[in-house]
């Protein structure tokens, strides 16, 4: 009797490898894996066409699409996390210098107001700094290719908060560095900044101290995605939540592991010069399981994020964790 098939569909980070190479599988299941060259083309399969029984979503389109009865349900499996200071880009000429000075400018954010660095960016100067929202012009498009707001998401939003589209043929990217927009909200380092443009710095030029005192303060190191998976296969397979839990998680730890393992060759077997360094720093300042899966570990985090979400207008009420997640790894 063959396995039944499981088709997944996530990027190919350190935390995911070990289930595409196959030496991390989901027990009693035959695994498909499955991949895009962007997140976003992830996202857009699963939710256009449901082609995978497993994928990684962004938590934003997660709770978006919650509301009007997504059949998917999430697990608390979180394979992309990023601080955010790092992620606000702005125009030198605009006379941003500190984030009081957002106020009146505008500012560009990829394929949709709200994207999930645009919500913790969003959330963290408005918590640190006062920033409000409302008090920018906000322009969405693409960030090196032309590109509309994502068509397979609502597009919710504040009435006060002025959101249009980037002039048609017109790129965020090439944007900021023109000064057509004063800065930008992204995922992604915009080519200009990678290019060395003079036009182009971060709001936060020295951004890892700030990162690393703000997760010491509050312990939150955020989550941009979460793993979902068919409701109807849960239904079926009662066991399938927990079985996939520990399948990604049993790949997670296998790449600790081996950043763990490596220190004693110095990361030889990366070519970043003093990536040792910089472990046995994080080392210092993060526990044993730095990148942690479950609610409860993550508790503090996730309450923080869904409180942005109202926060900024994309959701009509302030979800509560066991609303969000499989009620079977609530105890994770």
């Amino acid at each position: 009797m063959t396995d039944p098939v499981l088709t997944i569909g996530c990027f190919q980070y350190d935390t995911t490898r070990p289930l595409f190479d196959g030496s991390v599988g989901v027990d009693g299941m035959d695994v498909t894996m499955e991949t895009g060259v962007t997140l976003p083309e992830i996202f857009a399969r699963l939710i256009r066409g449901a082609e995978f029984d497993v994928a990684e979503l962004g938590l934003t389109f997660y709770l978006r699409l919650l509301e009007t009865g997504l059949p998917y349900v999430a697990l608390p499996i979180f394979p992309n996390r990023v601080f955010r200071h790092s992620c606000i880009f702005i125009n030198t000429h605009s006379e941003i210098t500190e984030p009081g000075d957002l106020a009146g400018k505008t500012i560009g954010e990829f394929g949709t107001y709200g994207q999930d660095s645009g919500v913790w960016a969003k959330g963290i100067l408005m918590d640190e700094y006062g920033f409000k929202p409302e008090q920018s012009r906000w322009v969405i498009g693409g960030l090196e290719h032309p590109a509309p707001p994502f068509d397979f998401i609502p597009h919710p939003h504040p009435t006060d908060v002025d959101v249009t589209v980037a002039p048609e043929g017109k790129t965020l990217g090439a944007m900021l560095d023109s000064g057509e927009i004063d800065a930008l909200f992204s995922a992604n380092v915009p080519q200009c900044m990678l290019d060395g443009s003079p036009n182009v710095a971060r709001l936060f030029a020295d951004f890892e101290p700030l990162e690393r005192d703000y997760h010491q303060r509050t312990g939150i190191f955020p989550i941009m995605h979460t793993i979902v998976v068919r409701r109807e296969l849960l239904r079926n397979r009662p066991d399938l939540a927990h079985t996939v839990y520990r399948a990604f998680s049993e790949a997670k730890d296998t790449a600790a592991d081996g950043y763990r393992r490596n220190r004693r060759l110095y990361q030889v077997p990366t070519m970043v010069p003093w990536m040792n360094a910089l472990v046995e720093r994080n080392s210092e300042q993060f526990p044993e399981d730095w990148w942690p899966y479950g609610t409860l570990a993550n508790h503090a985090t996730l309450n923080t994020y869904l409180r942005y979400h109202y926060e900024q207008g994309l959701s009509a009420r302030q979800w509560k964790i066991e609303d969000v997640f499989a009620p079977e790894l609530l105890d994770t």
